[in-house]
Formats: C-alpha cells, sequence, structure tokens
C-alpha cells in the first residue's frame, strides 16, 4: 500500500503530532508499506523517517511560536504531488492549514482521505486570548473533517466535540504506549536526588512550555510543604515559567529513555491542561507505575481513573488540585 501523509507540523520540533506520525511511519515500515511525508520545512531533518520519502513545503514561523511552522502549499500544488506518487490513502495529521489543501488535493486524484483529529485548536485560541477567533476556527475544523473520507480522534471528549461540530465520518482511534521503554524500573534513585531532597515529594509535569498547557497552575502545587516540583520539556512560555517557579526544577526538553527514567523517578505526575485531545504522558506515567493528577476535561477522562490510579480535578479548581496531589503525596495536613 502506498501511504501519503501530509502533517502541519514535523521534525525537527517534537510534540504530540510529530510523535504520533512517527509511530505511523514505523508501523508502515514494519509492514512493507510505502509512505511521502509533506511537511513545512522547518530544519535538517536527516534521521527518523523509517524509509519514507519526505518533501518539505516552504513555511514561516508561527507568530509567537517560532518552533512551529506553517506552510500555505496550495491543492494544486499538492495534487500534482500526490499524482506523482499515486497514493491509495492520503493521512491528514492535525489537519487545519495544509490539511486543508490537503483534503482537497486527496479529491482531485480522486483518493481516500483519513483525517486524525490531535489539536484542540479553538481551545488554542481561547487561551491565547484572541477576540472571537473560537467560533470561527470550531466551523473551520468541521467543515474540513466534514470534508474528509474517515475522522479519527483519539478520545471520548474528542469523539463528542467533533459531532458537535456536525462531524458524521468518525471513529475513536486511541493510542498506545512503549511499556518497554516506559515502566516502573526504570526509576532512579539517582536522578531523584539530583532534583529533590530524600524526605520531598518529587512531583512532576512532561511536555510544551505553552500557554495552553496551563503549567503556571501549577504554583499551587509548588506552595505545598515538603513537594519539589520538576518541569520537564521546553517552549515559549519557558522564561515566563521560570520566573513564575522560582524553586522549581526545569530540565529542558527529554526524549526516549531519558525522559522514561525522569518518568518513572516521580512520585507523582500532574497535567493542568484543559484542552487535550488525548494526553500521551498521562499513559507514559501510568505505564512507569506513577499517580496522576490531571484535569478532568478532555483526553484525561479516558485515562485516569479516579482513585485506583490518580485523580482528575475540577478544571480551573487549584484548591482540589493541591488537595488531590496532597492525598497522593501522603499529606493530610
Amino acid at each position: 500500500m502506498r501511504v501519503a501523509l501530509l502533517a502541519e507540523s514535523f521534525l525537527p520540533h517534537m510534540n504530540g503530532v510529530t510523535h504520533s506520525l512517527l509511530q505511523v511511519l514505523g508501523h508502515l515500515e514494519r509492514q512493507g508499506h510505502e509512505a511521502l511525508v509533506l511537511a513545512p520545512r522547518s530544519g535538517p531533518v536527516d534521521h527518523g523517517l523509517h524509509g519514507a520519502r519526505a518533501e518539505f513545503l516552504r513555511s514561516v514561523p508561527m507568530p509567537g511560536y517560532p518552533e512551529v511552522r506553517v506552510t500555505f502549499a496550495g491543492a494544486r500544488r499538492l495534487a500534482g504531488t500526490l499524482a506523482d506518487f499515486a497514493p491509495d490513502v492520503v493521512h491528514l495529521a492535525s489537519p487545519f492549514v495544509l490539511g486543508w489543501q490537503g483534503v482537497i488535493a486527496a479529491e482531485r486524484i480522486g483518493a481516500p482521505s483519513v483525517a486524525v483529529y490531535q489539536t484542540d485548536v479553538p481551545a488554542y485560541a481561547e487561551r491565547y486570548r484572541l477576540p472571537g477567533a473560537a467560533p470561527m476556527l470550531a466551523n473551520h475544523v468541521g467543515r474540513l473533517h466534514r470534508r474528509a473520507t474517515l475522522t479519527l480522534a483519539p478520545s471520548s471528549a474528542a469523539v463528542a466535540q467533533l459531532e458537535g461540530y456536525g462531524v458524521e465520518r468518525l471513529r475513536r482511534w486511541a493510542r498506545g504506549v512503549d511499556t518497554d521503554r516506559f515502566r516502573p524500573e526504570r526509576r532512579s534513585l539517582g536522578w531523584r536526588r539530583r532534583h529533590a531532597a530524600d524526605d520531598e515529594v518529587l512531583v512532576g509535569y512532561v511536555g510544551r512550555l505553552a500557554p495552553e498547557k496551563q503549567v503556571e497552575d501549577l504554583r499551587a502545587v509548588a506552595a505545598i510543604d515538603g513537594v519539589r516540583l520538576v518541569v520537564i520539556g521546553d517552549g515559549p512560555a519557558r522564561t515566563a515559567l521560570e520566573a513564575m517557579l522560582p524553586d522549581a526544577a526545569f530540565t529542558g526538553f527529554l526524549g526516549g529513555d531519558a525522559l522514561a527514567e525522569a518518568m518513572a523517578s516521580l512520585d507523582v505526575f500532574v497535567h493542568p491542561g484543559e484542552s487535550e485531545t488525548f494526553c500521551q504522558t498521562v499513559q507514559e506515567a501510568l505505564a512507569s507505575g506513577v499517580p496522576v493528577v490531571a484535569t478532568g476535561r478532555g483526553g484525561p477522562l479516558d485515562l485516569v481513573s479516579s482513585s485506583r490510579d490518580g485523580w482528575l480535578y475540577r478544571p480551573g479548581d487549584l484548591d482540589e488540585l493541591t488537595a488531590r496531589v496532597r492525598d497522593l503525596a501522603g499529606d493530610d495536613a
């Protein structure tokens, strides 16, 4: 089978969309399928493509978040490239700008399209305080996914959201987790001691440092006596967050085995973001044997069983967030 994959974001920028696409490419390679990736040009990519061909398109940096690139390649150009490749299916990874042109291009060459919903763009608009943008963006998301042959969404909350946009050709496609990499045996006393005293509870967040992740809410956690907060990740909000959380440890981006070691070494994992369509890091924490406190909205609703492997707290209720972390930390004060 020949699969063309169009991605709004790709290497060398690593995020949830890129991670998922790399998993797909690895699977296609193992199954003997041929793949073509079309994505914004962002920087040198000399590995990690799992045998796929790649065409990187001219792009511009997103205002305020230059690590993310946007390409305005039109449907006519994309249709020509796709026609030369002759795909059996066109995979649209987190489609929005490039994905809209991609779904039109797929129609023009008579190829079915599968749109994978991963980014709640309307919620991002609200978080970035763009007045009036959310309804317009929701309309665009609904129109795009109604036009695709099939849409795959990663969680029950994402499915319900898209149904509300009038999307009918819709299936839930949950995510797996690499349990060879993320497992309790990765826990490292040395890693813990580099970031917390022996009598401290090590509470950690893993992810991009950007407004939509609401990492600033973790000020409530950092204020708990006996808790040491570690923030794993990077992004445009890092400098501001370092000022807000002066006693927290910031590691920068970690990946692969380094991330697995860090994750397993936590005592509690926290994720305050309310716009997650899935939240892979929650799965990775649970696979590592680490209890989770996450907001009770979006993807975490499917992943966390309150009172069994962690707690879900009411979105925006930082008092409950604090209480849930205290509970898992064994602090009844």
